[in-house]
């Protein structure tokens, strides 16, 4: 059983059978179609972000699998705030605001992606995002509420 492992960067939804998903996969005689179709099944959710997928092939049987990733944190950092990219000069101009709970929300969900080991730690590198992309959290610049964080003021909300 030879098998092969394939990456790539797809929009949420919208892979198509053309580059680079065709290429990479129809020399093996797969039905690429099939695959396609299992991506913009799996990926749906994320419509608009790219998302990270990995495709095993067994070359011998013509099965796969796809595993989905999650997108990055400032994808959806941006999608929750609607907007298509963070600021051109971050901690002059803001972009956005986003809510504490949102900014927990974002780091349960890259939690396995983080090399963070609690949801505390987590939540910082989403607001060292948020710092980068020029998103107030609560009305504040990130850094502030970064301090916050340390300094215990929303400790319930991050219980494990």
């Amino acid at each position: 059983m030879a098998e092969k492992n394939f990456r790539f960067l797809v929009e949420g939804g919208k892979a198509t059978a053309g580059p680079p998903i065709g290429p990479a996969l129809g020399p093996l005689g797969l039905n690429v179609m099939a695959v396609v179709e299992k991506i913009n099944e799996e990926t749906k959710s994320f419509h608009g972000m790219r998302v990270p997928v990995e495709i095993t092939v067994d070359t011998d049987t013509k099965a796969f699998t796809v595993k989905v990733g999650t997108p990055s944190t400032s994808a959806l950092i941006a999608s929750e705030l609607g907007i298509e990219k963070g600021s051109g000069t971050p901690g002059r101009d803001f972009v956005g605001n986003l809510t504490m709970e949102t900014v927990v929300k974002i780091a349960r969900a890259k939690m396995s992606d983080l090399r963070s080991k609690t949801v505390k730690a987590a939540v910082k590198e989403v607001l060292g995002s948020c710092v980068s992309m020029g998103v107030k959290v609560e009305g504040k610049p990130a850094k502030e509420v970064v301090k916050e964080v340390e300094s215990g003021v929303y400790d319930k909300l991050l219980v494990n």
